[in-house]
């Protein structure tokens, strides 16, 4: 699926759409103002097989803003032995704004998948991604105990790598129970922006109040990097690590953006 957004007189319009297979968007949702256009990735299947691949191009042009999100938490199944993927390749031109903020992504038990993130910023466009990683339905009883799960995630801003991560973690190992990677929890998710650096004191009550959040769930971490934001939290609740992602979230965009987090309304249904 390749999305292209642009930026006319102050709206913001999706003026490309072309999709193959089963991702598709529907029509374009304006629910801050025709600045900010808001586009909701659709799966029809509702989970992800063995073998799928997926593929994600978005760009924002100059001054355009663009906020990409999900109908509800993606799945993906166990595998019967081929790997899913899915690759996103995502870009903003100067002054553009993208907003990457999926719901929950859930994995089945023995579920083999590789996901390559990729983000090109140019000067003065600003990137924020909130992603929620849920290891195993623990409503169920499930845990994950088998299968692989890939991540490679990297950001450039002018050119330059400002972020790389690299995650491999295999069901049942040691190092999901190990003290670098989950230390034994089901949930981890990771809030990142990019663009713009935060006021010290911003930062202060924000890690303040996603720690309160947060409570004896889970444990939250912000750092900033220079241009660079980074939220996380690890825990064993998805609702607990949405709460801290948007806190995170509704405290850094009025600042970044000049505008108020208005959560999008697939996130409530």
């Amino acid at each position: 699926m390749r999305l292209k957004f642009a930026e006319s007189s102050g709206i913001t319009r999706m003026v490309e759409r072309d999709h193959h297979g089963p991702l598709l968007v529907q029509k374009p949702l304006y629910p801050e103002g025709y600045e900010v256009c808001q586009a909701i990735v659709i799966h029809p299947p509702g989970g992800v097989v063995a073998g799928d691949e997926l593929g994600i191009r978005v760009h924002v042009g100059p001054s355009a803003h663009a906020q990409i999100t999900s109908p509800g938490a993606t799945k993906w199944y166990k595998s019967t032995g081929r790997t899913a993927r899915q690759h996103v390749y995502l870009q903003a031109e100067a002054g553009g704004v993208l907003e990457w903020m999926p719901q929950e992504t859930i994995f089945f038990n023995n579920a083999r998948v590789m996901l390559d993130h990729q983000v090109e910023l140019e000067k003065d466009s600003v990137y924020m991604s909130c992603e929620i990683l849920c290891f195993g339905r623990t409503a169920f009883g499930e845990s994950f105990d088998s299968g692989e799960i890939k991540q490679h995630t990297s950001i450039r801003q002018e050119g330059k790598l400002v972020w790389f991560e690299k995650l491999r973690l295999e069901g049942g190992s040691k190092a999901m129970n190990g003290r670098l990677a989950l230390s034994g929890r089901t949930v981890c998710a990771t809030f990142i922006m990019s663009g713009k650096p935060l006021p010290a004191q911003a930062i202060d009550l924000v890690r303040e109040e996603a720690a309160r959040i947060g409570g004896e769930s889970g444990q939250v971490g912000i750092s900033q990097f220079k241009s660079l934001l980074v939220g996380r939290f690890l825990g064993d609740s998805s609702e607990v690590a949405r709460h801290v992602m948007l806190c995170i979230w509704r405290a850094v965009r009025p600042i970044t953006l000049g505008r108020p987090a208005i959560v999008p309304r697939s996130w409530n249904t």
